[in-house]
C-alpha cells in the first residue's frame, strides 16, 4: 500500500509539471489580449507597453520563463505575481480557497443524502410508476445547463430579483465569520443549482449498479440464508454499488474545490472559479496558472484518496 502511495504521488507530481507545461502553452499559442497592454493601461504609449512587458518577464522566451515559474514554485512556494493586481497569486488563491470550499462541500451534501437514497428507491422500485419519475427528472436536470439553472433560480427565488423574496441575490455572498445565518442563506441557491445536476447523475448511477448487483450470486446465497430484504440490501448490494459512486465522487469533489467556475459566476461568489474567469477574461498568466494548478492537485489528490479507500469497500482490490 506505501510503495503504490508513492507511485501515485510521484505520479501527480509529474502530471501537475505536465499541466503547468501545458498551461504555458496555451496562453502562448492561442489568440489573447496583451498583459503588458493590460497591465499598462489603456492610453499607454508603446514605449510604456514595452517597459511593463519588461517588468513582467514577458519579453523573455516562453521556456526561460517557464523555469523562473516552476523554480520559484517548487524551491519557495512562490505561484508568481498577479499581472492585473500585482498580489501573490498564492495568498490570492488561499483567500479565495474558503469560499470554494463551501460551495463545493454544501452542493456535496445535497447530492449525496438526495441523490443515493434516490437511486436505492428507484432500484428497489424498479420499473414502478415512482422509479419512472424520479428518473425523469434526473433526466430534466442532467439536461440543464448550469448558467441558465442558475439564472432561473435568481429570478423565482433570490432577495433582490427574484419573484419570491427567499434567499440570496446574485451578489449576496456573506462571509460565515461575518454573519453565519446570512452565510448559509447566501449559499442555499448555489448549493442546489450546483448539486441538481450531480444528484441526477448519482441517482442514475446508484439505481443502474444497485440493480445490476441485486442479480449477483452471493447475493441469492444471502437471501437463501435467511438475511431480510433489507440487510441484504444495505449490507451486501448497497456495499458493492456504491464502489464506482466512490470513484465519480472523489474526481467531482476534486473539481469543484478547483472552482465551480459557472456557478460561481452567475451567483459572483468570490471563490477560486470566479477568479479563474476573471483571470482567463483579463490574460493574466500567473493566476491562469495558479487556479488550473489548484484544481489538478485537488483531482488527483482525490484519485489518490478513492484508490486507497477502495481496499475498504471491496476486498478484492489489492495492490
Amino acid at each position: 500500500m506505501v510503495r503504490y502511495a508513492m507511485r501515485r504521488i510521484l505520479w501527480g507530481v509529474l502530471m501537475l509539471l505536465v499541466v503547468s507545461a501545458v498551461t504555458f502553452v496555451i496562453f502562448y499559442l492561442l489568440p489573447s489580449g496583451d498583459p503588458a497592454a493590460i497591465r499598462a493601461g489603456r492610453y499607454a504609449t508603446p514605449a510604456r507597453i514595452a517597459q511593463v512587458r519588461h517588468q513582467l518577464g514577458l519579453d523573455r522566451p516562453i521556456y526561460y520563463q517557464f523555469w523562473l515559474y516552476m523554480k520559484g514554485l517548487v524551491f519557495h512556494f512562490n505561484f508568481g505575481t498577479s499581472f492585473k493586481t500585482n498580489l501573490p497569486v498564492r495568498d490570492t488563491l488561499f483567500a479565495r480557497l474558503p469560499v470554494t470550499f463551501s460551495v463545493a462541500i454544501g452542493a456535496v451534501i445535497i447530492w449525496m443524502l438526495i441523490g443515493i437514497p434516490v437511486g436505492v428507491i428507484s432500484a428497489i422500485k424498479s420499473r414502478s410508476w415512482l422509479d419512472r419519475a424520479t428518473m425523469g427528472a434526473s433526466l430534466v436536470a442532467i439536461s440543464a445547463p448550469v448558467y441558465w439553472l442558475g439564472l432561473i433560480a435568481l429570478f423565482l427565488f433570490a432577495k433582490d430579483i427574484g419573484v419570491i423574496h427567499l434567499f440570496g441575490g446574485a451578489n449576496s455572498y456573506v462571509p460565515f465569520t461575518q454573519d453565519p445565518a446570512g452565510w448559509f442563506s447566501s449559499l442555499i441557491l448555489p448549493w442546489f443549482v450546483l448539486a441538481a445536476a450531480f444528484t441526477a447523475f448519482y441517482a442514475r448511477m446508484v439505481r443502474g449498479n444497485l440493480i445490476e448487483t441485486m442479480s449477483e450470486d452471493y447475493i441469492r446465497t444471502a437471501r437463501a440464508k435467511g438475511l431480510s430484504e433489507r440487510r441484504v440490501i444495505f449490507r451486501h448490494g448497497l456495499r458493492a454499488a456504491l464502489t464506482p459512486v466512490v470513484t465519480m465522487a472523489g474526481l467531482d469533489i476534486g473539481a469543484l474545490l478547483g472552482g465551480a467556475v459557472l456557478t460561481e459566476t452567475v451567483f459572483n461568489i468570490p471563490g477560486i472559479g470566479r477568479l479563474a474567469y476573471d483571470s482567463i477574461t483579463g490574460s493574466d498568466l500567473p493566476m491562469i496558472q495558479g487556479t488550473v494548478l489548484f484544481g489538478a492537485f485537488f483531482i488527483i489528490t482525490a484519485n489518490l484518496i478513492v484508490d486507497i479507500l477502495y481496499a475498504f469497500l471491496d476486498p478484492r482490490v489489492r495492490y
